[in-house]
């Protein structure tokens, strides 16, 4: 089985080439109700282990000079691999400009030698669905014993002395985290992480179990909840539904006032009439593009002058 995938063009993070370290069946601490592979029970280590030469084998007959970041991932938990430290240290080896990034679900975090491994890495993107005890366990349907409130201590630990890039995602189901309650609570968790990008997602693909996601619509609606100041982005858009609704000046500038938007946002809320007055904005002056971890976000002059007043 081969344990290198790709490369996949991907909008969040350039040409990627996926390192695969559970190739073999799934081996995850999580048994996530939108988990895109079949239901199976959690586990808190790797019993199938691919060697850490037969990876860095591969990987270098694959990499070249054109992937911009190498992803290690799993079918399950990247970070159960228990190798993981000296993978990333032969990887640093091999990979020349090429960055490392790794997905994962942030439990193992409390394990002091994955968390100072994850630090080696060039980007890493923390999961973080719920922050209420009894939503955590419905979601992410975590292995015993990991705690919510253990975890969210280490992302924010994590957070504050990470010296890459770093993301978070949270992934919303329908009638589960995505009410106004469990909002706040991220957002109160969110102001106190330190990070370059927060990705809001929804089901993209076929769920394990009966669950559904929410539409881009009600995705935008959730982000202008959040702090103004947090780097939302909404990732999720295979299944979005166009808004093509009317916008006037004014509109527009307090829509990218409150939340900054990637032109594909764009084209999903503004009409064309819409759209030539952003443009027209743009070339005025009055809204300026400001790139934010690989993406180029629509902001506000006036918003960009205050947020260069306070640093």
């Amino acid at each position: 089985m081969k344990t290198i995938f790709g490369p996949i063009s991907s909008r969040r993070f350039g040409s990627s080439l996926g390192v695969d370290l559970s190739p073999f069946l799934k081996q995850c601490n999580f048994d996530c109700l939108y988990c895109e592979l079949a239901p199976s029970a959690s586990v808190s280590k790797q019993e199938n282990i691919v060697e850490v030469k037969t990876i860095i084998d591969e990987l270098k007959t694959h990499l070249n000079e054109h992937i911009d970041v190498i992803t290690l991932t799993a079918n399950g938990e990247p970070t159960l691999y228990p190798y993981i430290d000296n993978l990333i240290d032969e990887i640093d080896k091999i990979k020349g400009l090429t960055e490392t990034l790794i997905l994962t679900n942030s439990a193992t975090l409390s394990d002091e030698k994955v968390f100072n491994s994850l630090l080696k890495l060039d980007q890493v993107k923390l999961s973080l669905d719920a922050i209420s005890k009894d939503v955590f366990n419905k979601i992410d349907r975590p292995h015993v014993n990991i705690d919510i409130s253990n975890l969210v201590s280490k992302v924010i630990d994590f957070s504050q002395i990470f010296k890459g890039k770093l993301f978070i995602e949270i992934l919303f189901v329908y009638g589960l985290n995505d009410n106004k309650e469990e909002i706040k609570k991220l957002n109160d968790v969110l102001t106190k992480i330190k990070c370059d990008r927060i990705d809001l997602g929804t089901i993209d693909r076929p769920p394990a179990y009966p669950v559904s996601g929410i539409s881009y619509k009600e995705l935008h609606d959730i982000s202008l909840m959040f702090d103004s100041a947090l780097p939302i982005h909404i990732a999720s858009r295979i299944h979005a539904e166009p808004n093509n609704s009317y916008y006037s000046d004014e509109e527009i500038m307090n829509t990218l006032d409150k939340r900054p938007l990637t032109m594909d946002d764009i084209n999903l809320l503004f009409d064309e009439d819409s759209k030539k007055r952003l443009i027209s904005l743009i070339d005025d002056g009055k809204i300026e593009k400001k790139a934010v971890a690989n993406l180029e976000f629509l902001v506000p002059h006036d918003n960009m002058k205050r947020k260069k007043q306070k640093t």
